[in-house]
Formats: C-alpha cells, sequence, structure tokens
C-alpha cells in the first residue's frame, strides 16, 4: 500500500468514525465491568451485614429469653418469700402504715375513707411485688420517715399509755 492511499483513508470520515466507535465502545466496556464489580462488592456486603444483624437479633432474643426466665423466676422467689408469716406480717404492716398516711390526708369519714385507702395501699404493694411499679419502701428511706418511725408510730397508736 501506498502513502497516497494510507492517507486517504485516514482522512476519510469512516476511519475516524469507527475509530471513535471503538474508543465510546472500549470506555462502555470498562464502565460496564467496573459497575458490575461494584455490584457484586455490594452484594458481598450487604449479605455480611445481614449475616451480623442476625446474629445480633438472635442473641438479643436468647438474652430477652434468659431475662424473662430470670424475671420469672425472681417473681416466684418474692411470692414465696412473702408467704413467709413474718414476712407477710410485715407487709401487713406496709399497708396499714400506707393506709394511715392516705387516710391523714383525705379525713371526712372514717370508716369508708380507711377502707379505700387499705385497698388502694394493698394494691400498689401487690403492683410493686409484681415488678408493674417501683418500690415505694426503696424512695421512703432517701426522701421520707424511716420503717423504724412507722413501726413506732404504729405502735404509740395502738398502746396509747
Amino acid at each position: 500500500m501506498d502513502s497516497h492511499t494510507l492517507q486517504k483513508i485516514l482522512d476519510s470520515p469512516f476511519t475516524w468514525g469507527l475509530f471513535l466507535g471503538l474508543v465510546f465502545a472500549a470506555l462502555a466496556l470498562y464502565q460496564y465491568f467496573r459497575l458490575k464489580w461494584e455490584m457484586n462488592r455490594y452484594k458481598r456486603h450487604l449479605s455480611d451485614k445481614l449475616e451480623i444483624e442476625a446474629d445480633s437479633a438472635k442473641r438479643m432474643k436468647r438474652d430477652q429469653e434468659t431475662l424473662r426466665k430470670e424475671n420469672e423466676n425472681l417473681r416466684l422467689k418474692v411470692a414465696s418469700l412473702n408467704e413467709i408469716p413474718d414476712r407477710k406480717a410485715q407487709r401487713d404492716l406496709e399497708v396499714f402504715a400506707r393506709a394511715e398516711k392516705k387516710m391523714l390526708v383525705s379525713v371526712p369519714g372514717f370508716a369508708p375513707a380507711w377502707e379505700g385507702a387499705k385497698s388502694q395501699a394493698l394494691v400498689e404493694i401487690g403492683d410493686e411485688e409484681a415488678g408493674r411499679s417501683i418500690p415505694q419502701r426503696v424512695f421512703a428511706k432517701f426522701f421520707g420517715a424511716t420503717r423504724k418511725e412507722d413501726e413506732k408510730v404504729l405502735t404509740d397508736r395502738q398502746n396509747p399509755e
């Protein structure tokens, strides 16, 4: 091939179109394979993340079940301890102490108010023992009268001198 024919081929618009088409095809293939590689990387990342979350969910469920069993065991233990006669007397004393405090607030008629206050105190203690309420005995030590003071007030009222 002589240089004149080569020059004619290189100057033709078809050759330039073919060259540009090949360049763009090469760029498109590069982008295609790069995106395909990145998509596979994202899929691996997603599967790893799902495995980690599944393990975490299993662990949380196992811990929750363990805590639920411990809570039930503790609830049963508290109920059995409350059945001990000494604890029962202490519980009754707590009911009477709370009822007396409520009576001091609302004194219009003694009998109905006493029964209402006593039943309300019994419900509160039942809620505390079932774990639905914060025990007030703990906070009474911080903010109010102590148990010994409550017992002294009750015994002084029961045995007037």
